[in-house]
C-alpha cells in the first residue's frame, strides 16, 4: 500500500524486541482498518506516528498488574500497549460487536497471552477492578471519569491519551473529578524531541 507511512526509527526503540508484533499489527491495520470501520481514510499516511507510536509512547507509564482499556475500537491504545508491555495484563472493554471481533482476531494473530476482551459498556464492566485504566478518544474527560474512575480499585491510577485542550479538559472536569475523588491530576507530554506531534496524557490517582 504505496500511501502507509514509513515505519518511523522511534518504533524500535519502543518496541524493543517486540517490533515484529506492532509491524504485523500496522500491517493489518493498513490492510483492514478503513473497510472494516476503524480508522478513517485519511489517517494511513501517519498510521504509525499518530496512532502506533501515539500510544507506544505512554507503554513506560504502565506498572504490572490489570489495565482496563475502555473503548478499545481497532486497538488503539489497548493493543499496543499490550505489545509493548507483556508483563501487564490487559482488558479491552469494548461495547461494538465488529470491532469485538476485530480485536480477538488480532489477539488471535499476534498470540497476545496477556489480553482478553470483553464485550461491555464501560457502565458494564466489572468495578474495583483494576489498577490502572486507559482510554484514547473516547469522550471529554468530564465524561470519561464517571465511567473510568469506578472501574479501579481503590490507589488506582487512570491514564488517559488526550489531545493539545488536556488541560482545559481537566479544568472543565472539575466537578465529576471531586464527585469521583480523583486526586494528583497532571498532563504528561511524551515525545518531545522525538516526533513532530507530541502524546499527551491526563494521569490521575482515585481515592
Amino acid at each position: 500500500m504505496t500511501n502507509v507511512e514509513p515505519e518511523p526509527a522511534v518504533a524500535a526503540e519502543l518496541f524493543g524486541d517486540r517490533i515484529e508484533l506492532a509491524r504485523k499489527f500496522a500491517d493489518a491495520l493498513a490492510h483492514h482498518g478503513e473497510e472494516r470501520g476503524l480508522i478513517g481514510p485519511l489517517e494511513l499516511p501517519r498510521l504509525w506516528t499518530r496512532h502506533i507510536v501515539n500510544c507506544a509512547l505512554a507503554a513506560p507509564l504502565l506498572r504490572p498488574g490489570r489495565v482496563g482499556d475502555v473503548g478499545s475500537g481497532g486497538g488503539l491504545p489497548g493493543l499496543v500497549l499490550a505489545i509493548a508491555r507483556p508483563d501487564v495484563d490487559f482488558t479491552l472493554i469494548e461495547p461494538m460487536e465488529r470491532r469485538v471481533t476485530w480485536l480477538n482476531e488480532q489477539v488471535a494473530a499476534l498470540g497476545l497471552g496477556n489480553v482478553e476482551v470483553l464485550r461491555a459498556r464501560a457502565e458494564e464492566a466489572p468495578r474495583y477492578t483494576f489498577d490502572q485504566v486507559t482510554a484514547r478518544a473516547v469522550s471529554a474527560l468530564r465524561k470519561l471519569v464517571p465511567i473510568t474512575a469506578p472501574l479501579l480499585r481503590l490507589g488506582g491510577e487512570l491514564v488517559l491519551l488526550k489531545g493539545a485542550g488536556a488541560q482545559a479538559e481537566i479544568d472543565a472536569a472539575a466537578k465529576e473529578l471531586r464527585k469521583h475523588r480523583v486526586h494528583d491530576v497532571e498532563v504528561l507530554v511524551l515525545g518531545e524531541g522525538l516526533l513532530a506531534e507530541v502524546t499527551r496524557v491526563i494521569r490521575a490517582t482515585v481515592n
